[in-house]
Order: C-alpha cells, then structure tokens, then sequence
C-alpha cells in the first residue's frame, strides 16, 4: 500500500473513531422527546363471551371472559386503553388482545368482566369513548375480576 493511501486510511479511521465517542458539551442536552401522539375514539361497545372463552384470540392466548381485555378492529395487540362509558363516566383500563367487532357501527367487543365494571352487561351495548394510554405497572388483566360468577353459560 502507498504511504499516502495509509495516511488518508489512518487519518479516516481517527476521525470515524472521534465520531463514535463524542460527548455532548456541558451543559447541553438532547430537546425532549415529543409525546406520543393520543389516539381517541367514541362509538359502540358490545361484549362477547360465552362460546368465546378458553377458544384462542388472534394474538394466540386463550380468551378469558373474566380478564379485562377487548377486541379492535387496527389497533396493535398489547396496546392499552381507557374504555369510558358515555352515560355513567365509569372508566375501565383493558389490553387489546383479539379483532373485531365484526357487526356494523361498533368500534369495540370488550370481555365480560369490562362489561360488567362498565354496567352494560345487560344491555349488551354501551357509547364509549376510547383512549389509548401507557401500559399499566400492574396490568389488570393478570387478575381475575372481582365479580360473582356462576357456572352457567353466558352471553
């Protein structure tokens, strides 16, 4: 190799080396980073369960009506939620596991136990405001709900 090819390769190499190592000057720091953009929605909500529970959901995990999980058509499995019911404020935090609905004009199928802590087990149907938020440190849906169950079939 000729010396003055070595000497542009040496004097290449120092400079990608300062490059890689460089330290911010004192007293500066990196702008913030910009919050993440919130995702909002507000339409209908149903519930599913019965045949559903212990049958796989479209993430792979069996679906349990008592965990506090929903179905959404895009939003990406694991994202977590905020579930407002429009005409009571009652609010539930649930983690999108699964797809759907499937039924025109609804934005939402939320377990059994969202329903209940809801208050629309009964109706079946609720308006809801829906907000995409931080996961939770203790996920709610790694608990049972706290609800009265019997051994009947539901839904």
């Amino acid at each position: 190799m000729k010396p003055l090819n070595l000497i542009t390769l040496l004097v290449a190499l120092v400079a990608l080396a300062g490059c890689a190592c460089s330290k911010p000057v004192s007293g500066t720091s990196a702008p913030p980073a910009a919050a993440a953009p919130t995702y909002s929605e507000k339409g209908i909500a149903s519930w599913y369960g019965g045949k559903w529970h212990g049958r796989k959901t479209a993430n792979g995990e069996r679906y349990n009506k008592w965990s506090m999980t929903a179905a959404h058509k895009k939003l990406p499995f694991n994202t977590w939620v905020q579930v407002t019911n429009v005409a009571t404020g009652q609010s539930v935090q649930v983690r999108i596991n699964n797809r759907g609905p499937f039924r025109k004009n609804r934005i939402l199928d939320l377990s059994l136990a969202a329903a209940r802590e809801l208050g629309f087990e009964k109706s079946g149907l609720c308006e809801i405001t829906l907000t995409v938020i931080p996961a939770p440190e203790t996920p709610a849906d790694t608990k049972l709900a706290m609800t009265s169950r019997s051994d009947k079939k539901a839904n």
